[in-house]
């Protein structure tokens, strides 16, 4: 399991890199944000520990351009600030952080968020075989793919998901009508283990609406149940 640190402070780069290294992790360390894009494209980590103040390109812009890139492994990414004031920020920007940790933090508990984001991809992956398809959307669990209808037509159009953007949308279309509180899908997607604050959730429905909405200033299909979470609407095929 390869992982990617970047932190510009050596002396806690170091002591992430010990810590995961003793667990049997792979680890390399990049210093800045131009190095860590670099070192993104060569490694195809399946994990980054990105600090949010970084000399250059921030933690937020190297995140950003990270989700943006074409590749075929989307990895989870773990932001670093020193400044509580700072989660706010982070979980307000769509910049597709998985989640976070203030420093200082001890080295168990990183661990413990580390392989909590990690055992997300098993948790949705299994062994399934079939199909969900709803009037305007088409998953396939076992090849991770997901399609859209376009306009009043037949065709479809392959979305262009995140690994979270894939299985929340697979949970929704899987149980179209079904009313979600936020501490369910917390659940659903990240597990037992989940360290953040619950409005995570809501970054990344808005960044899945970005891509599966004809406006999503103005949802059709993800829905909003004010004080409580998400419903899903779409007439089921299954």
């Amino acid at each position: 399991m390869d992982i990617l640190i970047v932190e510009d402070d050596t002396e806690i780069a170091y002591l992430i890199q010990l810590a995961l290294e003793k667990e049997g992790f792979c680890c390399r360390i990049a210093y800045d944000g131009l190095a860590a894009l670099q070192a993104f494209d060569i490694l195809a980590p399946d994990l980054i520990v990105l600090d949010l103040m970084l000399p250059g390109l921030d933690g937020l812009e190297v995140c950003a351009r990270i989700r943006q890139k074409p590749n075929t492994k989307d990895p989870y990414i773990l932001m670093l600030t020193a400044k509580g004031e700072e989660i706010d920020r982070i979980i307000g920007l769509s910049t597709g952080a998985d989640d976070y940790m203030v420093k200082p933090f001890s080295p168990r508990e990183l661990v413990a968020r580390l392989r909590a984001l990690l055992r997300r991809s098993l948790r949705q992956g299994g062994h399934q075989t079939h199909i969900n398809r709803t009037q305007h959307f088409v998953v396939d669990i076992e090849q991770r793919t997901a399609s859209r209808q376009i306009d009043s037509t037949d065709a479809l159009e392959i979305l262009d998901l995140t690994t979270l953007e894939f299985n929340l949308l697979s949970t929704f279309v899987s149980n179209p009508g079904r009313v979600w509180h936020r501490t369910h899908l917390i659940e659903k997607l990240w597990g037992d283990n989940f360290f953040g604050d619950e409005r995570v959730v809501d970054t990344h429905v808005a960044r899945l609406r970005k891509k599966v909405e004809p406006d999503p200033a103005n949802p059709t299909f993800i829905k909003t149940i004010i004080g409580v979470g998400y419903k899903f609407e779409d007439n089921s095929l299954a």
